[in-house]
């Protein structure tokens, strides 16, 4: 079985592969969200439904389609938003219903292109904007000496 992978994929050939799976699956869901009449007046809708399967794919760690909650734990500390154990049951709680212990890949997109305001949507939202204002540095810090220390 051959599959082109990107080279983003690191982690050896069953990585990849599994990767270009959850890929496809996550493409698939949103074509129905496109198809949807529900989200037809979204502004930028193939755009946006990119961003949320780029960042979903990055935060589900187990690859299996949803984020439990160590997944929404590393997700929350990498935003910089680090959240107890019991919120966290809540905001998945929030966004599934309280029908499922875990986000699944819809239930996240509703949450996002919903008029709800739920807690993990509002933290998405404000990494995306915070990102957006000034780009981060790149290489090593510039040589201080002891004077210019506080």
């Amino acid at each position: 079985m051959s599959v082109a992978l990107s080279n983003r994929f690191q982690g050896g050939k069953a990585f990849g592969l599994l990767k270009a799976r959850q890929e496809r699956r996550l493409a698939e869901i949103n074509r129905e969200f496109l198809c949807d009449q529900k989200f037809s007046d979204e502004e930028n809708l193939p755009e946006k439904l990119a961003a949320f399967k780029e960042k979903y794919m990055e935060f589900d760690l187990n690859n299996e389609g949803e984020i439990d909650l160590m997944s929404l734990k590393r997700m929350m500390e990498k935003l910089g938003v680090p959240k107890t154990h019991l919120e966290m049951k809540k905001m998945i709680s929030e966004v599934t219903g309280g029908v499922s212990d875990t986000i699944s890949y819809r239930d996240f997109v509703n949450m996002m292109l919903g008029k709800r305001s739920a807690v993990l949507k509002l933290v998405m939202m404000f990494e995306g904007k915070a990102n957006e204002g000034s780009p981060k540095p790149v290489g090593p810090p510039p040589e201080r000496d002891i004077a210019s220390l506080p």
